[in-house]
């Protein structure tokens, strides 16, 4: 039954992975915002925000970007994912023989490519623009690790926005919040310079835990609980979101 799955899912997964391919302004699309955030923060406002600290401003605000590369990417997923609903796709795949969760896990596999490949853009357009780091090969994995189950969270986020959306500007508008959530966070400047009920919101929500984790790693210093924070907000959300995207498609499906 295992290998039934994943011969099903690598198929699937091939399938859009060959979208993606003939389509690669979906991956540089996701990269742009991003990076014109970066530029216009960096030679903007990065000489008048003060971080507290020595690092370059590319430096301590690229954790932050990162996430936001990842926030935009994902609404392609519940894009695609409400066009196959919309075209009756999921209902050739019932009449084959294939696996039920396979034709999700592809979506999702395929937006993981799609998202990592956006931010390995996002990253080497940091480093022309001055970004450098110490960090050890286990540190760049953990940094990796980190990425990954931000992607399958939120990508599993899209799926229920996907298979839930009424029309197509629906799918991806849930990811409006998430791309904004991030400048609410110390993302760009420190969590202490907020207003105070602006300041507990930041210093409360996944995404400060989750980018103190990542600058950590980056500029070689100890992660403390942030990254137990993190790890925690981000199983918890893979989770819920995993199991109300199932629930969600066998109901859409039956």
């Amino acid at each position: 039954m295992t290998t039934h799955v994943l011969g099903d899912t690598g198929v699937l997964t091939g399938r859009s992975l060959r979208h993606i391919l003939r389509s690669p302004d979906t991956i540089i699309t996701t990269a742009v915002t991003p990076i014109a955030l970066m530029l216009l923060f960096v030679y903007v406002f990065g000489g008048a925000i003060n971080t507290g600290s020595d690092e370059s401003y590319v430096n301590y605000m690229l954790p932050g970007i990162l996430l936001i590369t990842i926030a935009s990417g994902i609404a392609y997923t519940a894009y695609r994912l409400f066009l196959d609903m919309q075209r009756g796709i999921f209902d050739r795949f019932q009449s084959m023989p294939i696996t039920r969760s396979s034709v999700l896990w592809a979506h999702v596999l395929t937006s993981l490519v799609a998202n990592l490949a956006a931010v390995a853009i996002v990253i080497g357009v940091a480093l022309i623009m001055g970004f450098r780091t110490g960090a050890s090969v286990a540190a760049w994995l953990a940094v990796v690790g980190i990425l990954i189950l931000f992607t399958l969270a939120l990508t599993w986020l899209a799926v229920i926005a996907g298979l839930s959306a009424k029309t197509v500007d629906g799918a991806s508008a849930f990811s409006y919040p998430l791309i904004f959530l991030p400048f609410i966070s110390s993302a760009f400047v420190p969590v202490n310079s907020m207003p105070g009920p602006v300041a507990w919101f930041a210093e409360n929500q996944p995404v400060t835990s989750i980018v103190n984790t990542i600058r950590a790693l980056f500029t070689q210093e100890p992660v403390g609980s942030d990254i137990w924070i993190a790890l925690a907000w981000l199983v918890g959300i893979l989770v819920i979101a995993y199991t109300v995207a199932i629930a969600t498609y066998r109901r859409k499906i039956s």
